[in-house]
């Protein structure tokens, strides 16, 4: 088996400016109230995961009027921010989405979510979509 092949959509990160209205409004549609609110520090930004079957939807909101996620909103305001897949290891996904061409963000894996690591793929090398590789 190889350990960078994507297994599954980990989850689908959106950005949006008001984390509690939003958790409400996707409560609503997807009728649950099972949200996991996270704060990743060294991001700047709080996160709530809403699950959704075998994935999540990650809501994604800065603490702050710095970092990737409020620089996001000001430039294109709110919306889809990233695709997640899970992989089993993050630095092999990193090796291999290298040596496919691919323009990689992240050298070393990332600290994710819940602890997990991550790293991400430049939206220019998957037709403006920004890829995470996710090991949890």
């Amino acid at each position: 088996m190889e350990h960078s092949k994507p297994t599954k959509i980990s989850h689908i990160g959106i950005a949006v400016i008001d984390l509690e209205k939003a958790v409400a409004d996707f409560g609503r549609v997807f009728d649950t109230t099972e949200v996991e609110l996270i704060e990743i520090g060294g991001e700047g930004v709080k996160v709530a995961m809403i699950k959704l079957g075998d994935s999540e939807i990650e809501l994604l909101s800065p603490v702050s009027d710095r970092g990737a996620i409020a620089k996001f909103l000001r430039e294109r305001g709110e919306g889809i921010h990233h695709l997640a897949l899970t992989v089993d290891d993050v630095s092999r996904a990193i090796d291999a989405a290298k040596k496919k061409g691919l323009i990689i963000l992240d050298e070393v894996p990332r600290k994710g979510a819940r602890g997990a690591e991550a790293a991400f793929v430049h939206p220019k090398s998957m037709h403006g979509v920004l890829l995470e590789f996710y090991n949890r």
